[in-house]
């Protein structure tokens, strides 16, 4: 698409997913379709993490003295703490923060909860709104102050293998977690200089937008022992001794729901997945006057059948245009479309079209009518899987030359692949010469690096970032 920002916002208001007229800046209402986008999303996540995760829900007030604990960690959200400083007109004895994250409200709890090796691993995780003062331009679901969706995961192990166990295992679950989206994604190590604050090392997961920038989408940090030694999160060994725990967290936000609409949709709307739609499929009669009361009764019956079959339908019987009809839920993205006439009637059989390619096909209203829709659901989640998968493959390129970089990010074509010796400083400057950021290490790698010529280390990818 040619102006992805226009159409973006554009979609956001007329799928009707969030009202951004709220008079906060950086902060939205959400509508009731888009809150059901972001309610089949949040379920999809949750039935990953319940397997082994327990839900937890913290208070959003964090006192100041918690807070200031551990001063990297504070050092990397100073500038956008929000403070409450009074209760109605009196003046607090101590300010209150609301979380910009929660690792200095959760912590203080866990050194109370745990007291034994027979205590761990503990493994919880919350969905709650949280505050940042972004000072950059704000944009709706990507750069906001109140993130409404925000999904954290914290552990809690005995020994450093068992916090990298979890670390590749939370990969694991997001890898899962974006494939049931269809969302292409690119994992890499940040850098030291990119890191999550007070982490030992951050991996991050970000895919590519159709404005040729990178969305960071999801992050996970081995935090080894660095809170747990402020918090003084502790447990008592099999052998009697009193170690310092390891932790890991990590979290996603309403990015994902910003990714799934940019991904997918196209030039008519929204195109959603079918695992995380609303509604599946509408049913649009095709009415004729002398023909109708027929058409709708056929169309009760397909409704009832595909219900029965636990799919998510819609019967559209409004009293307008069926093209009007079809404009308005191709925009708001609903997988499928069966349109039935008279004429399908005599021949016992529906049009099913697919939103994410336009195809139209017969199905027959039989006893496998229910099994064939659900084969067609299933090959659209994939197709449109693929599809967005070959799409980012084809903008991500092997550059050996400053020159070709810039002109790959600074005119929206996508990610670069380049050589780096590992050297912070050289990084830095990489960056700065081509006006973009490292999103990490992808890997390692022999040759020169591409900004100082020194023997390589790593394969790293760059880009333009939301």
């Amino acid at each position: 698409m040619e102006n992805f920002s226009e159409w973006y916002h554009e979609i956001l208001e007329n799928a009707e997913i969030i009202d951004s007229r709220y008079p906060v800046k950086g902060m939205h209402a959400w509508l009731p379709y888009g809150f059901k986008i972001r309610k089949k999303i949040i379920e999809t996540l949750r039935k990953l993490l319940d397997e082994d995760h327990d839900e937890v829900l913290f208070p959003l007030l964090i006192p100041e003295e918690e807070l200031m604990k551990e001063s990297i960690h504070i050092k990397g959200f100073e500038d956008e703490v929000y403070w409450v400083t009074h209760g109605g007109k009196a003046k607090l004895k101590r300010k209150l923060a609301l979380r910009p994250t929660s690792e200095t409200a959760m912590y203080p709890m866990f050194s109370l909860w745990i007291r034994t090796h027979k205590d761990l691993p503990l493994k919880v995780y919350q969905i709650v709104n949280t505050f940042r003062y972004e000072t950059k331009h704000t944009r709706p679901l990507i750069r906001i102050r109140e993130i409404t969706t925000f999904k954290e995961a914290h552990t809690v192990h005995k020994t450093l293998e068992g916090a990298e166990k979890q670390v590749k295992k939370a990969i694991n679950i997001y890898k899962t977690f974006f494939d049931s989206l269809g969302i292409p994604y690119l994992i890499t190590k940040r850098p030291e200089w990119d890191k999550f604050p007070g982490a030992v090392y951050t991996i991050a997961f970000d895919t590519l937008m159709p404005d040729g920038r990178t969305l960071q989408i999801g992050t996970i940090h081995n935090l080894g022992q660095n809170f747990s030694k402020t918090f003084d999160i502790t447990f008592e060994t099999e052998e009697g001794k009193h170690e310092h725990a390891y932790q890991t967290c990590y979290g996603v936000s309403d990015r994902v729901i910003a990714s799934v609409i940019s991904i997918h949709g196209d030039e008519k709307g929204l195109c959603l997945p079918p695992k995380i739609a609303p509604i599946q499929i509408v049913i649009v009669p095709i009415i004729f006057k002398e023909t109708e009361e027929e058409v709708l009764e056929f169309c009760k019956n397909v409704e009832k059948k595909l219900k029965e079959g636990k799919l998510k339908v819609h019967l559209d019987d409004r009293d307008i245009r069926a093209g009007r009809k079809f404009y308005e839920w191709e925009m708001k993205g609903i997988p499928l479309r069966i349109e039935i006439g008279p004429k399908d009637i005599e021949k016992n059989k529906v049009v099913v079209v697919r939103r994410d390619s336009g195809e139209k096909m017969d199905v027959k209203f039989d006893d496998n009518f229910v099994e064939n829709i659900k084969s067609i659901i299933e090959k659209m989640n994939n197709d449109m899987r693929k599809r967005a998968w070959e799409k980012m493959k084809k903008k991500i390129y092997d550059v050996d030359d400053i020159k070709k970089c810039k002109d790959i990010i600074n005119n929206g074509k996508g990610v670069v692949r380049v050589i780096w010796c590992g050297n912070e400083n050289c990084g830095k400057n990489l960056e700065e010469k081509i006006k973009a950021d490292m999103l990490g290490i992808e890997g390692k790698s022999s040759g020169k690096c591409l900004n100082c010529n020194e023997d390589g280390k790593y394969k790293v990818l760059l880009a333009k970032t939301y």
